[in-house]
């Protein structure tokens, strides 16, 4: 997610993810807690997605692995806690 763009334009990148897929999988949990799962998430959607062969590049091809990370990151939450 970072890919030279710095650690606060990441991380600013990580919350957006976060509260935006926080809206998609209708996740009730607060603000706080979504910006969280979307900073893992870009990470994890980074490492998924690099695995597949897939990069984002820019800011809106950060902000899409990190909210498909996120949303990954919050479909696992959900499983581990039923």
């Amino acid at each position: 997610m970072i890919n030279g763009m710095g650690l606060i334009t990441g991380l600013i990148i990580g919350a957006l993810a976060g509260w935006i897929a926080g809206q998609f999988m209708k996740c009730e949990g607060g603000l706080l807690r979504n910006i969280i799962l979307g900073i893992i998430g870009g990470f994890v959607g980074n490492l998924v997605l690099g695995l597949v062969g897939i990069h984002g590049s820019g800011i809106v091809g950060n902000l899409i692995v990190g909210v498909i990370g996120s949303c990954l990151v919050i479909y696992g939450g959900k499983m581990l806690l039923k």
